[in-house]
Order: C-alpha cells, then structure tokens, then sequence
C-alpha cells in the first residue's frame, strides 16, 4: 500500500512538473480569472467552455480547501488546475501549503522556488532553495536552482562560492566518513561548478575541475562528457570526439544514444559567429 502511494505521488510530480516547465518553455501568458466580462456593447461575449470548465473545477478545490485546508488532494487539484490555465500566479499558493505539509520531501518546496524564480520573485525563490538546503545540503536540484537564481542575476561570484563552499564540506565530509554515508554528491558538485566557469568561460578553470572529477570517479562519464563539451566550445573537435568515444562506453544503456547525438552535432565554428 505504501508503495502504490509513493508511486502514485511520484507519478502526480513528474506530471507537475512537465506542466510547469511547459508554461516556463513557451511563456503562456495567465488566464484571465474572469470568465464573464462586462460588455458595453449589445452582445455578450461568447465563453470558451474550457476555460469555464477550469474556472468551475478551480471553484470547486477552493470551497473544499474554504473546509479543509490542508487537503492534499483538493491541494493537488487546485494546482493542476491552475497549471492547465496557464496561471502560475495563481498555482503559487497551493504549491506552498503542500510544500509546508511534505517538509520531508522536497519535490513541492522545489516546483514552487521553480515557480517563484519564474515570476521573477527572486528573493522569495532564494529562500525557498535555501530551506531546503538547510534541511539536506546535498541537493542538487536546489544547488543547481541557486546556481541557476545567480546567474539569472549576473551574481556569478555568489554562485561559484555557494558551490565551492558545499564542495570543501563535501571534501571534508568524505575525509571523515565513507562516500556512500555522505549526503553530498562530489562529482556532481564538481560538474555544477565546472558549468559556471564554462558559462563565465573560464575555461582553464573548468578544465581543471573536470579533470579532478575524472581523476576522482574513474567510472562516471559525466566528467568526460563535460571536458569534452568544452573542448568543442573552445573549437578542439578531435579532442571532443576522443572523450565523447570514451564516455559512450562507459554510459549506462540508457544514454548512450542521447551521448552519440550529442558526439554527431555539428560543431560551432567560431568563424560563423
């Protein structure tokens, strides 16, 4: 029973999330709340039934919500719904009360700083990362939305030292504890780091940080994957193709086709740009 639950609530965020990042692709703009207007002309405008629809079932979830306010099902309807209307402003609060009611889980406190970040409250979206930082330092999906928050901002140097600092305590923590019983992963936070120097284009940088990520795991082919997006980006083509080589053999099965896309897209030439 417990694992139909856990599956059926992984299904239910997977789903979210697609929506959210639909809105956050192609910008929908949000619904307008009201469905009737006023008209001051003689006709009245015509109502799209689905709009109505999610207007009507949006309705509904709140006179439950009005009832029982931690609801997790109302809650969850009640932000579907807002996402299929496109009103991401509107699916801000029901995101935050289901954040608040699954404290040990961070999925929902992820999607709503996702939200928060798209709608350009950016102080709101920062505290909501660091929350759940505060509560597991090693995850990625909030790191990397930091990250992400700093650069949107043109804050790079507070985004290198927020990985930085996390990499020396992951450093430290794997000094005084085996890999496995540490909440942090360090190639990760390698390659985290290793992006916002390419994206700085601080290319000796980033080359050094991968190079101590493949030292360091031998078996993961994030790294070489990396170094070899570098060196394509830098315009060292043969190099690239070398490492791309090496980290389809040491994929899993399930990316191996998506590296050897990667490996067969046309350089950039930086005479074209």
């Amino acid at each position: 029973m417990t694992s139909s639950k856990t599956k059926n609530r992984r299904w239910t965020y997977a789903t979210l999330i697609l929506m959210l990042m639909a809105l956050i692709s192609f910008s929908v703009l949000p619904v307008v709340s009201s469905i009737v207007q006023a008209s001051q002309g003689e006709q009245t405008p015509l109502v799209n039934p689905e709009t109505a629809r999610l207007e009507n079932e949006a309705l509904g979830y709140q006179l439950v919500l009005e009832r029982e306010p931690d609801n997790e099902n109302a809650l969850l309807g009640l932000l579907e719904t807002r996402l299929k209307q496109g009103d991401l402003k509107a699916a801000i609060a029901p995101l935050q009360r289901l954040a608040q009611l699954n404290p040990q889980q961070s999925d929902y406190a992820i999607l709503l700083a996702q939200s928060q970040q798209q709608l350009k409250n950016y102080s709101e979206a920062l505290n909501t990362y660091q929350q759940i930082v505060a509560t597991n330092p090693g995850d990625m999906r909030a790191l990397k939305g930091m990250v992400d928050l700093y650069l949107e901002q043109s804050r790079s140097q507070d985004a290198i030292e927020l990985v930085q600092n996390t990499l020396n305590e992951a450093i430290a923590q794997e000094s005084n504890e085996s890999a496995s019983q540490s909440v942090f992963n360090l190639t990760s936070l390698q390659l985290l780091l290793g992006e916002i120097y390419t994206e700085k284009q601080q290319y000796d940088d980033a080359l050094v940080i991968y190079n101590q990520a493949i030292k360091g795991d031998k078996d993961d082919f994030r790294p070489l994957l990396a170094k070899g997006m570098l060196f394509r980006e830098q315009g060292k083509e043969e190099e690239a193709q070398s490492l791309f080589k090496e980290a389809i053999l040491k994929a899993p099965v399930q990316y191996k086709e998506q590296l050897k896309d990667i490996s067969l897209q046309r350089p950039q030439q930086k005479s074209e740009q």
